[in-house]
């Protein structure tokens, strides 16, 4: 198959890219992620002709935020969109005159980087994304695992302390709320609050209070050796490689990559995560140690990764 085209649905934009067999994004075209799901639906056909105006087109990958059905076809739920049981697939298709796939927008992520990204060369890869919440993909043999229902790999919400932190989810105790930005925030909020002292640069980056730390901030003051925001990096890197350890015990990979907006600090957070997971990987000094591995499309992946889910059909 030729050209396909990658969907991404973004919190203020969607994102629709023409993509090659290599892995390559041809033509982009992006629109205003609109406020209703009805809109989004309109939206998603619009950035898709318009992208495709200028090539054949085979096929359409949609990367969705959400539970999507074992056939690839129906949004089952979305936490912020209103799609229930949204029959996205058929929708579109209609709209278009293609062949559509959708896919959670992680899986279509963890799918570009085993194809085209840090994942090259891996057979078994498991990927996590450490974004404002916790995702990822399994890949085992070669191919992406989804589990019987479609919904596989909601790995953000495996429970990790009993009773512990109420997530978004409506459960507690969730990885997620243990290893991600928000939970970088909410580290650096601490502990600057009980030693100012330690976070000056910190501080000083925001409005002077800690409730005014954003995750942008903490990244700066870290590089600058802010010692408040170089603890919270730790912290979040512990609770992320202790969950690495937990799911190497699961599936075994040769390599975990690790990708989301956190990641793009690179060994700031890679490093302290590579110790975690070997402190709390069992049998650690007798067995294979996975890679650890940092993502490299960025933002592409699940555009990318999209579009060649469509092409494998």
């Amino acid at each position: 198959m030729g050209l396909t085209i990658g969907v991404d649905i973004g919190g203020t934009k969607i994102a629709a890219g023409v993509v090659d067999e290599e892995g390559t994004i041809l033509e982009t075209y992006t629109v205003p992620t609109p406020p209703t799901a009805d809109g989004v639906t309109e939206a998603i056909c619009s950035a898709v002709s318009e992208v495709s105006s200028n090539h054949s087109i085979e096929a359409v990958g949609i990367g969705a935020a959400g539970y999507v059905d074992d056939k690839r076809a129906t949004v089952l739920f979305a936490p912020n969109i209103n799609w229930r049981h949204e029959p996205l697939k058929d929708k579109v298709e209609q709209r278009i005159g293609l062949p559509v796939v959708v896919e959670n927008d992680a899986n279509c992520a963890a799918w570009g980087e085993y194809r085209f990204g840090a994942g090259q060369g891996h057979d078994d890869v498991i990927c996590i994304t450490l974004g404002t919440g916790l995702g990822g993909g399994i890949i085992i043999g070669n191919k992406l695992r989804r589990g019987r229902f479609g919904v596989a790999a909601e790995f953000g919400h495996i429970r990790v302390v009993p009773d512990g932190l109420l997530c978004g989810c409506g459960s507690q105790g969730c990885w997620e709320q243990y290893a991600s930005g928000r939970a970088l925030v909410r580290y650096a909020r601490q502990r600057a609050n009980a030693t100012p002292e330690n976070a000056t640069t910190l501080l000083a980056l925001g409005d002077g209070t800690a409730e005014g730390i954003e995750g942008k901030h903490i990244s700066e003051a870290a590089r600058a050796g802010d010692l408040v925001a170089i603890d919270a990096f730790r912290e979040l890197a512990r609770w992320a490689g202790a969950g690495l350890a937990d799911l190497a015990s699961l599936f075994d990979p040769s390599a975990f990559i690790v990708g989301g907006g956190v990641s793009d600090e690179g060994d700031l957070v890679l490093d302290p995560i590579r110790k975690s997971f070997k402190r709390w990987l069992v049998g650690g000094a007798w067995r294979p140690h996975a890679q650890v591995l940092a993502a490299q499309l960025g933002g592409k992946a699940g555009l990318v990764g999209a579009a060649d889910l469509a092409r494998q059909g």
